[in-house]
């Protein structure tokens, strides 16, 4: 019998992340990929009667006009991966997937990322909040409708926004929709994308720094409509890095100093990070980890560089100074050199993954077992180590496997 198939929904569809996920996940369907970088496919996984990927079909939202096709195809030249020779035997599943792509919400995303928008995105700005979740939520359920799909996971990977007013705190679900209703209302895109979102059945993953349903009024609304979610910001290089060396100098009693991290890399997400309104979020998210692992606040500095050459190359180069018994002072520095979206997106067709088996089991509200994916992940008491967050996802396979 075969097994209904499952949406995946991208905000930013045709982005750097969005593409090569799509790529990725039409070449395992073909069979013309190893599962090397994804973490579903480890062995002590296997048992968990997880979601074949010939099960999903991608749709999504996007501000741009362009398609699968033209991106991967910058990709390969301008960033050096792909094989061309795939893309074209993958390019009928692309088109597939670009004939599901409907326009994107504006709504507070800054200047920078207004600019890169269509001419026909732009006429939209002065759309409401509630006329925008109505057209998102149409959007979603025709692509379910449509394509016969058990559920949708809704994967926010639009460039990163400003960070909305403190004042925005949304504690609950009535907050949350007075200000939906609200004149000229403060929310930002990717909280409008995630009210639609699990208003309309589906479950949300949010792998950017942006606010997304990091909000309480979230919670509430993913179990009033029995769906999932989690987040934000996804952990590939430079924290990932972090978030395992920090518990080695405490482990050691080694005083650290100072920890200074350089970010340089030259694609889309560079671009709308040069913005210092929009370099804030993400700086934000990657300098919290080291006061929560080693119980106070040495000297930090984290820099994002736009270098446009650099195309989807990430350089982190990273310089920790400690002290050692005696007080003696010594260093550990280390290059991080990595195709930005090749290690993002097997990580978001795991999530992908991971979270559908979680909606197959009845479970709603949030997902705090898929810490390890995040630089700050939602929830309260998640321990900030890498090692710690990863047993809490064998502890759910444990759990899902002796249901």
């Amino acid at each position: 019998m075969t097994q209904q198939r499952i949406g995946i929904w991208f905000l930013g569809a045709w982005g750097g992340v969005s593409t090569t996920t799509a790529v990725g996940l039409a070449a395992l369907q073909r069979g013309m990929s190893s599962s090397k970088g994804l973490v579903s496919a480890l062995p002590k996984f296997e048992k968990l009667d997880l979601a074949n990927w010939d099960q999903f079909l991608i749709g999504g939202h996007e501000i741009r006009e362009t398609g699968y096709d033209d991106e991967a195809m910058k990709l390969a030249k301008e960033s050096r991966v792909f094989d061309e020779a795939m893309l074209e035997k993958i390019s009928p599943q692309l088109g597939e997937f670009d004939a599901n792509v409907r326009p994107g919400c504006l709504m507070n995303v800054g200047d920078r990322i207004r600019s890169f928008a269509s001419s026909t995105m732009k006429s939209r700005r002065a759309e409401s909040a509630s006329v925008a979740i109505k057209r998102i939520s149409e959007d979603l359920k025709e692509f379910q409708t449509r394509n016969d799909l058990a559920h949708v996971v809704v994967v926010n990977l639009a460039s990163t926004e400003p960070s909305p007013n403190s004042t925005l705190t949304l504690e609950s679900l009535a907050d949350l929709e007075t200000q939906i209703e609200t004149e000229n209302t403060a929310l930002p895109a990717s909280t409008i994308y995630a009210y639609a979102a699990m208003k309309s059945g589906c479950s949300h993953i949010n792998f950017t720094p942006s606010k997304s349903s990091n909000f309480p009024a979230f919670d509430e609304l993913a179990r009033k409509n029995k769906v999932l979610h989690t987040g934000r910001d996804g952990k590939t290089g430079e924290t990932l890095l972090k978030s395992v060396l920090a518990p080695m100098f405490a482990d050691r009693n080694l005083n650290v100093m100072s920890w200074v991290g350089h970010n340089i890399f030259g694609n889309m997400d560079g671009k709308v990070l040069d913005d210092p309104v929009n370099k804030a979020s993400k700086v934000e998210s990657k300098d919290h980890l080291l006061a929560n692992i080693l119980g106070y606040k040495p000297q930090s500095l984290v820099t994002i560089e736009y270098i446009e050459s650099l195309g989807d190359w990430k350089t982190a180069w990273d310089h920790i100074h400690f002290q050692g018994f005696l007080n003696t002072p010594m260093t550990l520095q280390f290059t991080w050199q990595g195709c930005d979206s090749l290690l993002a997106a097997p990580l978001v067709l795991d999530l992908v993954r991971f979270t559908e088996r979680d909606w197959r089991r009845g479970n709603s509200g949030l997902m705090t077992h898929l810490a390890s994916f995040f630089k700050s992940p939602m929830g309260e008491d998640i321990p900030p180590t890498f090692a710690d967050q990863i047993r809490m996802l064998d502890s759910w396979a444990d759990e899902v496997t002796s249901d």
